[in-house]
């Protein structure tokens, strides 16, 4: 591969949905059942309308589903051969996808997923493009521990420490496969909609000049005017990955989410973010994780309709 640059980005034809949905990255199970709960809301079939033939890619690999006696800790990861077989999969997915031409729409599972969805999505555009390739995350947290600094072991809470290579694989084979055509370049990462993070976190973002976007500055300026800032920032050619974890919406809109954190974006906020997105017509690639239907069951279907419109408003896909 040559060094990547920045180059227009190619309008996507068709649509390929992974579903991911893997959950031994969190400390609750629950959402292993996020994708199915999404797509039979109504979903596919509007995605189906919209886009004509899609490519729903729904294999699970070997090793995902390890019994959870047979992975115990290592180098202060919970569950890590587990995450690291199943994350390698979405990955490779993602990748052939990417390299064809296809919009990919990765659904999990916990957020560990994202380590999959990023890593793909950044090696098949870089292959197909030669370019680089933007990250919005969309997130109450940043999610950027490693396995170092987490206090937890929780591998949801570390993605894009791995993505980026901030967090270094330790042996055994785990996260070995991630390689440096894999990363995100963290000057091309921003965060929207954070409002809980780790002061290790804090760290790791001003170490690296990570661009933060946080609930304060949104509260403060408007929604408005801070993605006028993101688009600003991340330049006006490259292709764009979207990555959403549904916390970043308040409860009030996700009340099924795996971690939840009050005082988020309002629904209509959390679209107006997706649409922009869509507006550049430079989206390659999103994902959307952390839908749980084991919690908060009376919140279920809120949760999943907003998904739905998070969705829905980044592909441009009409709704009535």
């Amino acid at each position: 591969m040559k060094g990547s640059t920045d180059v227009p980005c190619e309008t996507t034809k068709s649509l390929a949905i992974i579903s991911a949905g893997y959950c031994r990255g969190a400390p609750k199970d629950g959402t292993e059942a996020g994708p199915t709960a999404v797509l039979n809301s109504g979903l596919f079939a509007q995605l189906q309308a919209h886009f004509g033939a899609i490519h729903l890619d729904i294999d699970r690999p070997d090793g995902a589903d390890i019994h959870k006696s047979l992975d115990p800790d290592f180098a202060g990861m919970k569950n890590p051969r587990a995450v690291s077989v199943a994350t390698k999969h979405v990955s490779e997915r993602v990748y052939e996808y990417s390299r064809n031409g296809s919009l990919v729409l990765t659904l999990g599972g916990d957020h560990s997923n994202a380590i999959g969805s990023l890593t793909g999505a950044t090696r098949g555009l870089r292959e197909k493009l030669d370019s680089n390739v933007a990250v919005i995350c969309v997130d109450a947290h940043v999610s950027i521990n490693t396995p170092d600094t987490s206090p937890s072991g929780n591998i949801h809470g570390m993605p894009l420490a791995f993505a980026t290579g901030i967090a270094q694989t330790k042996g055994e084979g785990i996260f070995d496969w991630i390689e440096k055509k894999h990363l995100i370049d963290v000057k091309r990462l921003v965060y929207v909609g954070t409002r809980d993070v780790d002061d290790k976190e804090k760290e790791i973002i001003a170490t690296h000049g990570i661009k933060v976007f946080d609930m304060d500055q949104i509260r403060r300026n408007g929604i408005e005017s801070v993605m006028d800032e993101v688009m600003n920032y991340i330049g006006g050619s490259i292709p764009i990955h979207l990555s959403c974890d549904i916390d970043v919406l308040d409860p009030e809109w996700a009340p099924s989410a795996g971690h939840l954190v009050p005082d988020g974006l309002s629904l209509d906020e959390g679209q107006y973010i997706a649409r922009r997105v869509h507006s550049t017509e430079r989206l390659a690639a999103m994902d959307l994780v952390e839908v749980n239907p084991s919690i908060d069951l009376p919140g279920v279907q809120r949760t999943v309709d907003s998904a739905c419109f998070l969705i829905r408003s980044a592909l441009g896909v009409s709704y009535e």
